[in-house]
Formats: C-alpha cells, structure tokens, sequence
C-alpha cells in the first residue's frame, strides 16, 4: 500500500504544473461522489448484515466486490448526486441515515431465522440436545443441532425460490421511497420491527408445535411410569425415550415442514413490504 502511494504521488508530482489543474475531479458533476458514497453506504449496511450473504464476522474480497457491484449498478440505474452542498457534520448525519435504513431492512431478515431458532431451540431442550452443539466456522456462533438443521433448510427453500433477489429489489425500491440526501426516516420504522418480531415470534412457537405436542406426552408417560414403576432408572430412560421421540417426530412431521417454511417466507415477503412502506418518505 505504502508503495503504491509512493508510487502514485511521484507519478502526479512530475506532470507539467498545467496538466495537474483544475483537478483530478473537477469534471464531475457536483455531489457525484458524495451521492455515491451514501449509495454505497446503505447498500453496504445491509448486504454485509444480512443472512446467509453478509455470513461471518470477516469482510472478505468476494463481499466487498459484490457491495461495490451492486451499489455501481443501483446507482447508475436511480442513483442522483447529492444536490446541495453540506458540511461534514451534515454529511456525516447523512451517512449515519444509510446505515440505520440498511441495518432495519437486514434486521427484519434475521427476525425470520430468530423465530426458527425459538422453535428449533425449544424442540433441541425437550430433545435434551442443548449439550450437542455445532460450531459454525464461518459465523464462529455455537447453534444448536436442530436449530442449524432447519436453518439450512430454510436457506435451502429460500434460494430455491429466489429470496435472495427479493433482498436486492427491496435494496433498489428503498432508494425510491426514501431517497439519499435527506435526514427524513419516514414512517416508524421501530414499530413495525417491534410488531414483526412478535409476529415471527409466534411463527416460530407455531413451527415447532407439532413436535413439541409429542414430547410432551413422551415426558407425561416418563412420569406416569416413574410414578407406577418406582424400581426404574426414570433418568436413563427418560433421556432414550426422549431422543428416540423426537427423532421419530421429526421424520414422521418432516411433510409438514413444507407448509411452515411457505408460511415463513410469506412472511418474509410480507415484512420487507412493511418495512418499505416505514421508511417511506
């Protein structure tokens, strides 16, 4: 880096003092790069914050390639520069806009994997699969079997059918409904996270209700046994009998996860339409 600047300042240095004005920028329109930059801004918060795309805690070369693309592209297409001229403390406030709108609308992504992870994480402390945990290298988070199981498969449904470009056309219509270059936020946008998230809260409840159901008669009938059969080891057969039922509940209620993940997505849908019509100025 250091000798790509040295590079670079003794390549400026030694053109003709005439070649160097009126400036490398000068031919620009006002408020170009400005206008790029909080283009790039809210394209940045929510591609590098949202599921499955922003996935790690590092910002590798593929992820900031496919930022600047997507920000070039969207630019290009609705982008307009900054009108009027501000100053750094404005500026900044502005930038801080674009961040706050990018983190919301990636905010309402995660909602929809925290309530498959209510679900899954009720399911695996019934299971008594709270002690088996899988550690994800590429999050470096510690999730659950049953919770990391339908996560992927919630991935799996959502790319087949193309909820991924459902994130980058709610990415291209936020900037029509709440262009760059005002300090207007819309609507409330904290309301409608705070309703959607008891919204996703029940989904998820819902999600796991089947296989929760059985284990539940799974744990009346430990007891029923315990209380009938005081010479039998309540612990061990306890922890078989549970495994074994929720395993057996996840195979035989696996059809029905078909409709649960429809259901979530439908959600999803309908969430980032919400959250759209928050920001809207």
């Amino acid at each position: 880096m250091s000798l790509t600047l040295a590079i670079a300042t003794s390549a400026l240095s030694a053109l003709p003092e005439g070649e160097m004005q009126p400036g490398l920028f000068s031919s620009l329109p006002d408020g170009l790069i400005e206008g790029a930059a909080l283009c790039l801004t809210r394209c940045g918060a929510l591609l590098l914050t949202a599921p499955l795309i922003g996935t790690g805690s590092q910002v590798s070369g593929y992820k900031v390639a496919l930022v600047t693309s997507v920000s070039i592209v969207l630019y290009m297409a609705q982008g307009m520069p900054l009108v009027e001229t501000t100053s750094a403390v404005h500026f900044g406030l502005l930038l801080l806009r674009e961040m706050l709108l990018g983190f919301g609308l990636a905010f309402i992504l995660h909602l929809t994997l925290l309530g498959i992870r209510i679900g899954s994480e009720m399911v695996g402390n019934e299971m008594a699969f709270t002690m088996a945990s899988a550690s994800d290298p590429a999050s470096g988070e510690a999730l659950p079997l049953i919770s990391k199981m339908n996560e992927t498969l919630f991935f799996l449904a959502l790319l087949a059918v193309d909820g991924h470009q459902w994130l980058i056309r709610a990415l291209a219509e936020s900037y029509e409904r709440a262009p760059v270059g005002t300090l207007d936020f819309g609507g409330d946008l904290s309301a409608v996270i705070l309703r959607l998230f008891s919204e996703f809260f029940a989904s998820g409840i819902a999600f796991a209700a089947p296989v929760l159901v059985l284990l539940m008669m799974i744990s009346v009938l430990i007891g029923l046994i315990a209380r009938a059969v005081p010479q039998v080891n309540v612990l061990e057969m306890g922890f078989s009998l549970r495994v074994g039922g929720g395993l057996l509940a996840l195979c035989l209620l696996s059809p029905t996860l078909s409709t649960a993940m429809t259901s979530l997505l439908e959600q999803l849908m309908a969430g980032l339409e919400a959250g759209l019509d928050a920001i809207e100025v």
